[in-house]
């Protein structure tokens, strides 16, 4: 395992949108919403040897000094310890820009990435659908930091 970071920008924003629509197919992104999202936030893509596994999105701290670290492993690259390598690379990223309290969003009907962060000290503080929706997203934080 090699696991390699890059920011998504340009023609890469294709296949950031690519890994996120497909592990949360509830909410796909267009284009344009991609491409609005990489001014606001992080958008990085990763690779094992050269082969994309999943994406993440670091949303800079708020002015409570909260960032939001989102890391997606697409199914048949989980259990190799990437997302793990993953995570640990982006919480390092938010922590640098200056979060003081890191949370997380994951889709509730993607079992895989609910245990994931569970297992790696994220505590659920809440869930909510969205308008529209039918499955809800279960936010999560590292306790021990800060709240808002």
């Amino acid at each position: 395992m090699a696991l390699d970071v890059f920011v998504a920008t340009g023609a890469a924003l294709a296949d950031w949108r690519k890994v996120h629509n497909a592990i949360i197919p509830t909410d796909p992104l267009s284009e344009a919403e991609v491409l609005e999202r990489s001014g606001r936030h992080r958008l990085t893509l990763g690779y094992d040897d050269g082969v994309l596994v999943g994406n993440a999105t670091v949303r800079p701290p708020d002015g409570h000094g909260t960032a939001t670290v989102i890391v997606r492993i697409l199914a048949g690259h989980r259990r190799h310890g990437l997302g793990s390598t993953y995570l640990a690379s982006e919480l390092a990223v938010a922590r640098a820009i200056g979060a003081r309290r890191i949370e997380t969003v994951v889709l509730a009907s993607n079992h895989d990435g609910l245990a994931f962060a569970l297992a790696r000290g994220f505590v659920e503080h809440d869930r909510y659908l969205l308008e529209g929706d039918t499955v809800p997203y279960v936010d999560l934080h590292l306790p021990g930091e800060p709240p808002e």
